[in-house]
């Protein structure tokens, strides 16, 4: 555990609760000095000392010591490329990004933006993978386009398989190289 990262959560948590020093000291039935030390960065608690100190916060122990947000970018690829599950069935692509977002949201650096932009474009995706050729049906059927055939309703689910394809496959690189992500087109159901 990161003695500075924790200072600085302890320091934060209880500014939120707008205790002072002597009072957490007090609430949890450590020593000011020991309260000092841990806020200073100059010791590291035992676990009875963050017990106590969660406690008085009236904060999961995770609150308090799980809060180091870490560059991770192996993990923000294999959360890019976890999208690819859309060629096994379209709603894998929305949902194992999902699942891997949740789980590590806010202890990632740039994992939130990542999550939202991905889910956003996979949502969209598959909206447009559904519908699309749905609406051709439909033109065709009452007449307005009387071209449209089978072969062309391959050609539109195709190409909307190689758009999803190629924006993980360039975002995956662009993770890579430490450059924001772009996913288009979006509509934002999570913002």
């Amino acid at each position: 555990m990161d003695r500075n990262q924790l200072a600085k959560r302890l320091k934060e948590l209880r500014n939120q609760k707008g205790m002072s020093q002597e009072f957490l000291a007090e609430e949890s039935g450590l020593s000011l000095r020991t309260v000092q030390r841990i806020e200073n960065g100059e010791s590291n608690p035992t676990g009875e000392s963050l017990k106590r100190l969660s406690d008085a916060l009236n904060v999961n122990l995770d609150e308090l010591i799980d809060w180091a947000i870490i560059e991770d970018n192996k993990y923000l690829n294999y959360l890019n490329l976890s999208a690819l599950t859309f060629l096994f069935f379209p709603l894998l692509g929305i949902l194992i990004p999902f699942i891997l977002w949740t789980s590590k949201k806010g202890k990632i650096k740039n994992i939130n933006t990542l999550g939202k932009d991905l889910i956003n474009f996979e949502i969209t995706w598959t909206i447009l993978l559904f519908f699309t050729p749905l609406v051709a049906f439909i033109i065709s059927k009452i007449g307005l386009a009387k071209h449209i055939t089978l072969s062309t309703f391959f050609i539109i689910i195709g190409l909307l398989y190689a758009i999803n394809l190629i924006s993980i496959l360039l975002n995956t690189i662009r993770i890579s190289n430490e450059k924001d992500v772009i996913y288009r087109p979006q509509i934002r159901f999570l913002k």
